[in-house]
């Protein structure tokens, strides 16, 4: 067996029409099969040196593993599927989430695919169908309930899978979330200090925990600053901003104490101002405007809403590394992370570690 690194480009090396395989690194590298193998594996009784060795030759050859091979061999399908309604509003995080999972993932035997499901079908069916035809490897999920049966369904199965948003399982399953209580809580402090004595909140989806979460949140500001609160009916964060706008207008017309807007979108955000403004009513005099963004929108639209920033880069590349954890190491403690809002120029990160979250710094 020799010990002679890769030709300074390997490729020169394959054969006319010759389509790279674990043979063909073999032979260029004088490296057993199941050593290449393993290598490209990551395998932890392989060296660094020879893991190097390999995957410089696998990169010059353009390499790439046969996916039905993979399968059979290892059982793997090295695909990790983001399951994602059709009717989310890609002004808010979606599309940034998409971005930071597939960045995540980045480097790694693994890639992304997208599993949609419709507004009439049960979101439930999607990741049935993932498990029983072992599709993907692990599962991403969004739009989280507090009993979420999706979750209740991979618990079941002994699936991996991870949460952007967290569950009423949420110490037994890795999750990212962004802490939506707080969120409502310190704007309603902050709205206090500045004299305003009335909130409306644009609420997302009942149904969904971090909804609730925001109930929580304006329940405590409500406890502890003695405004007023209501949540704006008939409508929620995620209806079409034209629906939102007559909304608040018909509420503000009726309320007309109403001097803070608290919105759980981008898009009931902008919604909100425009009707606000149709009503004479002037945003940062008459009324405050709060929400929160992963991408910075808001100011730009009108420098005088107030927002916090919502970090779904890191939340996206968090959730990534929580699955491929999972399948690599099935019985370990979840991972597990919050994100806390806060007003100063860098949020705060409260990022989890294996095991028992534990909160620290970053900024």
């Amino acid at each position: 067996m020799s010990d002679a690194n890769p030709p300074p480009n390997a490729a020169d090396l394959l054969k006319p029409g010759e389509r790279p395989t674990l043979k063909t690194i073999s032979r260029i590298t004088g490296l057993a099969v199941a050593t290449v193998s393993r290598a490209l594996l990551d395998a932890s009784d392989i060296s660094a040196e020879t893991k190097k060795r390999v995957h410089e030759c696998a990169d010059q050859l353009g390499y790439r593993p046969n996916r039905a091979g993979v399968r059979l061999r290892t059982g793997k399908t090295n695909v990790i599927s983001l399951v994602l309604s059709t009717e989310h509003d890609l002004m808010s995080n979606t599309a940034k989430l998409l971005s930071s999972v597939a960045s995540g993932l980045r480097g790694t035997a693994y890639h992304l695919v997208v599993t949609p499901y419709f507004p009439d079908q049960d979101p439930l069916t999607p990741v049935k169908y993932i498990v029983e035809t072992r599709s993907a490897d692990a599962v991403i999920l969004n739009q989280i309930e507090p009993k979420d049966p999706r979750i209740e369904y991979l618990r079941r199965m002994k699936f991996p899978f991870a949460t952007h948003g967290r569950s009423d399982w949420a110490d037994e399953h890795a999750y990212f979330d962004y802490d939506n209580t707080a969120f409502v809580q310190i704007g309603m402090e902050r709205f206090a200090e500045r004299g305003r004595k009335s909130v409306l909140l644009i609420a997302p989806p009942l149904g969904q925990n971090y909804s609730q979460n925001m109930l929580e949140g304006m329940r405590r500001g409500i406890e502890k600053t003695g405004m007023n609160g209501r949540v704006l009916a008939g409508v929620n964060s995620d209806y079409p901003g034209d629906r939102i706008e007559a909304a608040v207008i018909a509420h503000i017309q009726q309320h007309p104490d109403i001097d803070v807007i608290i919105c759980g979108s981008t898009t009931a955000t902008l919604a909100a101002a425009t009707g606000v403004e149709a009503l004479g009513m002037v945003i940062g005099q008459d009324v405050d405007i709060y929400s929160k963004e992963a991408i910075p929108l808001l100011r730009r639209f009108r420098k005088e809403i107030i927002s916090v920033s919502e970090d779904v880069e890191t939340a996206g590349g968090f959730l990534a590394k929580a699955v491929l954890s999972q399948i690599k190491n099935p019985t370990a403690a979840p991972m597990q992370g919050l994100e806390t809002p806060s007003f100063e120029p860098k949020p705060r990160l409260v990022a989890g570690k294996i095991g028992t979250p534990k909160s620290f710094r970053t900024d």
